[in-house]
Formats: structure tokens, sequence, C-alpha cells
């Protein structure tokens, strides 16, 4: 096979949530410790980190990955979904995996895979942690697909697991309330091992600190610490300029509000890694991988400006609790019109996120190219309700070439409501 058609084979053969939706998915960590002992146990090779949460977890994931090259290690990281390819979701020091490796992975495997009944995220992880043990890396930052608990990542023994938080998402698998998604995602939590809450709400903090008794893991709250002491988002470079007691101050390339709260997260997890002898406290290195995160891991779509005149900002938020913020940043821009183009999935809380859009907007509804995509009249139809009006556009192709030509030098045009919606724009290379 070539590398296309092992991709195609991965995306449409297999069990896959990001395509199916809940019928692409598998409640149990049953196949993924059958690959796992058939592979020899990849990833006690290497130190692990195991992030997850409802918002936030990639960024985290890749600054935390930055910090930990810049301090000299060789790094894997394992993110999903990808926005472009398979192959950014499995990379070492920012390098995507070889395709020649994914091809030979799944070419060798795809007996076993169709035997067992394998989903894409089993044998997309299953591939990653042996990749990583085969390139010999010091250690790896994981990142959880869904929920927690009988996420395939799952079968690890980190140094350290961070929650970033908890908000309603997923709720036909994770649980209709905060306490049991809570639970979910605490089920990442080991004994003995130390973890990081993010933030909270008393009904996630009581789950988490129950789990961490239980366990025996020493737990620290970011949002309870003193170490961040200011944070400024400079418009005119857009980066946030960071003060902190014990890592001096250095400037964040990630832009936008929600990015204060993952920042807080990060230095607690580092102080964590100093705790464990695994990081120094360098200051060098912490600036080092802030102001650059995106090169050193290959980030992209987090409030990512594609270009100006008009400015063009694309970001995958896809949920209320990253709207709450995505909506008052976007509402807040100053100078010219703000147009957007927007779609969503059918699964996710349309009208709450419909509810955080800023109403002072010109809207391009559209549909990305996924199977679980919501049709793009039901999604105007939704948005009338909420205030908000614009026309229809079967592809994101169309719905950002209207924008484009609506919008003067001096407006914004805004991408977003959705991952595949970000994927399907940045794919035209505009």
């Amino acid at each position: 096979m070539t590398y296309q058609e092992t991709c195609e084979w991965l995306f449409c053969k297999t069990a896959n949530f990001e395509h199916q939706g809940q019928t692409g998915y598998k409640a149990s960590l049953d196949n993924m410790l059958r690959l796992d002992d058939h592979y020899g146990h990849p990833h006690r090779d290497f130190k692990c980190i195991h992030v997850t949460g409802t918002n936030g977890k990639g960024s985290v994931s890749h600054t935390l990955a930055a910090i930990l090259q810049s301090g000299g290690y060789k790094v894997g990281l394992y993110t999903s979904p990808h926005v472009l390819d398979f192959s950014e979701r499995i990379r070492i020091n920012g390098a995507p995996i070889n395709q020649d490796y994914v091809v030979r992975f799944v070419e060798e495997g795809r007996k076993q895979f169709e035997t067992i009944g394998c989903t894409f995220f089993e044998i997309a992880t299953a591939m990653a942690f042996k990749y990583f043990s085969d390139e010999q890396i010091d250690i790896a930052v994981v990142e959880v697909g869904l929920g927690g608990r009988l996420d395939s990542t799952n079968i690890i023994t980190p140094v350290l697991s961070v929650i970033t938080n908890v908000s309603l998402e997923h709720t036909q698998i994770l649980g209709k309330t905060v306490e049991q998604i809570a639970f979910e995602k605490g089920g990442i939590i080991k004994d003995g091992v130390p973890v990081v809450i993010g933030e909270t709400s008393p009904e996630s903090r009581h789950v988490f600190e129950s789990l961490a008794q239980q366990r025996h893991a020493p737990i620290r709250f970011a949002e309870d610490e003193q170490e961040m002491l200011s944070a400024t988002l400079m418009a005119d470079s857009s980066v946030i300029s960071y003060k902190t007691a014990h890592w001096g101050t250095f400037n964040g390339e990630l832009y936008g509000n929600y990015q204060i709260k993952n920042t807080r997260t990060i230095i607690c997890a580092a102080d964590v890694l100093v705790g464990l002898g695994i990081v120094k406290r360098q200051k060098k290195v912490v600036k080092e991988a802030f102001a650059h995160v995106s090169e050193l891991t290959g980030l992209m779509a987090r409030w990512q400006t594609v270009s100006t005149s008009p400015t063009v900002i694309c970001d995958i938020g896809h949920n209320i609790a990253a709207w709450e913020n995505l909506g008052k940043q976007l509402a807040a821009l100053k100078g010219g019109k703000l147009h957007i183009v927007f779609g969503m999935v059918s699964d996710k809380d349309v009208n709450g996120v419909l509810a955080l859009a800023p109403k002072n907007a010109t809207y391009y509804f559209t549909q990305p190219s996924t199977h679980r995509a919501l049709p793009v009249e039901r999604l105007q139809e939704a948005a009338s309700l909420s205030g908000l009006s614009g026309d229809c556009y079967e592809t994101v192709e169309e719905a950002f070439a209207a924008a484009q030509k609506a919008a003067r030098k001096s407006d914004f045009i805004f991408v977003g409501g959705s991952n595949y919606v970000v994927a399907d724009f940045l794919k035209k290379g505009v």
C-alpha cells in the first residue's frame, strides 16, 4: 500500500469515533492490552506524561513537549485529532512520524487488527508507542483521545498526570454530569503518581480529591497557586507577556485569553517535573519553549493568524467551554468589521455554542467534510434563534471565499466552530 492508501484504510475500514461518532467508540481497554502485549509493551521503554481535559489539553501537551525539548530531551508527542495529515499525531522533537513507518506498521499488523476488531484510535496509539520505543525517545507527552479511564492511552503509568479542566462534553459517552465526566477523566490518576489539575468546579474538585486520595497520588491545583503574577495580552505583537514568581518573565506565542489558564497549568506541571528531577529550573528553557512552541512541536490552529489585510484567524475551539473565551475575544476585537466562517459537527452542544458567539458579526454558515457535520441549513436555523444572521455555503472553501470578497483590509475574518472546519480551510493553503 502507499501512504495515502494506508491512511484511507485506517480512516475508512476501522471503527473511527472522529468520523462516525459514538458508533466508532469502544469503551474498553481489552483490544489495547492485547496489542500492547503483542508489541512487547513498548510504552515501558520511556517515561510518559499523560494529559486529559475538556479544553486546553492540546496546547498544554505541546508546550510541555516544547519545555522538555528545550531542556535537551528526545521527546515523543502523541496528540489527536490531526488538522491536515495523520502523521501530525505522532511526532518526535516536532518531526511527524515517517510515512514509510506508518505503511509498514499497518501492513505488518493489518491481519491482527482485523482479527481483533481494532478501532482507528487503538491502532494509532499502538503505533505511537511502538514508534517511540523503536526511536529510543527519552520521554513522551501523551494526550488522551476521549475521556481518560477507558481511553486507549490509559495503559501507561506516567511520571505525571495532568487534567486541564472539566465541563460537559461527549455526554452520550462520558456521562450527563460534571461529576461523571470528572470521574472518567480522573481515570488517568495512577497509584502514587502526582497529578496536576488546571481548573475546577466544586463538583469536579471533589471527585479529583477523592480519586487522588484513594490512589495515594499527590495532587496540586494550579488555580490555587500564586506562581503566575501577571499575564498581559500584547495586541500589537500577538503574544502574551507572563510574569512569574520562579520562572521569570517570558512571552507566550499562543495567543488568546484561554491560554492564560493553560499556562498556569503548564508552569505548575513544570514545577512538579522539577521536583521529580526531570526538568531543571532554567528560565531560558521555559522562555524558549513558550516563545517557539509551534515551531518546536508543530502546533497549529490555536488562535492562529493565517494572514493580514484583512486579518484571518482560525481556532479549533468547538464546545461551550472554549467559546466562553472565544466569544468574548472575538467580540472585543477593535478596528474593522468581523466576519465569521462557521460550521459545527452534530454531536456538540450547537445551541450552547451559538448563544456565546458574538452578535456583532456577519456569518458565513457552512459544513465541514465529515459524516458528523451538522447540515448547514440546520446550523443557520439554530443560529437565527440566537440572533445570528448570515448566508449558507455548501463548503468551507466557498464560505471563506465569500467572506474574503466582502471583507475590507481593516476587517477580521475568523474561521472555526470545529476542528474539521479549520482542517478544510487550511488544506486549501489559504
